[in-house]
C-alpha cells in the first residue's frame, strides 16, 4: 500500500502545475484555480486511489474539468446575486485593496519575464477567449497529450465531439495567434 500512494504521490505532483493553468485559465483567479486543483487531487486520491495507474489520468483530468464547470456555474449565479443586490466590483478589485495582493512575488523573474511576458499573455488571452469545451479539449490533447479516448472520457463526450472541439480551438488559435512570429 505504502508503494502505491507513493506513486500516487508522483503522479498528482507530475500533473500539479498544467492543471493549475489549465484550472487558472478556466477562472481567471490564482485562489480559485489553487482550489479546484486542490480539491480534484482530494477526490482522485479518496476515491480512485486504489484503481491501476492506466486510469489515473483521464479520472483526474474528467475530475478536474467537472470541478472547473461546477466552478464556472456557480459564479454565475454569484454574479446575477451580485449584481441584484446592487454590489459591485469584482474579485480583482477586492484583491487590489488586499495589502498582502501588494506584495512582490519573490519567484519573479525579470529576464525571463522579459522574454516571455508578451508571447505567454498573448496565448493566455487566445486561450481563455476559447468557450469552456474547446478550451478543455485542446488542452487536455495538446498541452496533457490525452489520447481522443482518454479526452472524451474525461470531457464525458464522445471522441467525435472532441475532435470537433479540438479542431475549432485549432482553428480559433490560428485565427487569434496569426502573425504572432512577426514581433
Amino acid at each position: 500500500m505504502p508503494a502505491l500512494r507513493s506513486r500516487l504521490d508522483s503522479f498528482l505532483a507530475a500533473v500539479e502545475k498544467r492543471a493549475y493553468r489549465m484550472a487558472h485559465l478556466a477562472t481567471g483567479d490564482r485562489e480559485e484555480a489553487l482550489d479546484i486543483v486542490q480539491d480534484a487531487m482530494l477526490s482522485l486520491s479518496a476515491r480512485y486511489g486504489d484503481k491501476s495507474e492506466a486510469d489515473w489520468r483521464p479520472l483526474f483530468y474528467r475530475i478536474l474539468q467537472n470541478r472547473i464547470r461546477d466552478w464556472r456555474r456557480r459564479n454565475i449565479v454569484r454574479t446575477r446575486w451580485r449584481t441584484w443586490l446592487g454590489f459591485s466590483g469584482d474579485a480583482e478589485d477586492r484583491r487590489e485593496s488586499d495589502p498582502m495582493q501588494q506584495i512582490p512575488d519573490q519567484r519573479y523573474r525579470p529576464d525571463r519575464e522579459a522574454m516571455h511576458g508578451l508571447a505567454i499573455g498573448d496565448l493566455d488571452a487566445a486561450l481563455a477567449s476559447l468557450p469552456l469545451r474547446q478550451q478543455q479539449a485542446f488542452l487536455l490533447r495538446a498541452w496533457e497529450g490525452l489520447t481522443i479516448e482518454e479526452t472524451a472520457r474525461a470531457m464525458r463526450c464522445s471522441g467525435g465531439s472532441v475532435k470537433t472541439h479540438y479542431h475549432r480551438a485549432i482553428q480559433r488559435l490560428r485565427h487569434l495567434l496569426e502573425g504572432h512570429d512577426d514581433r
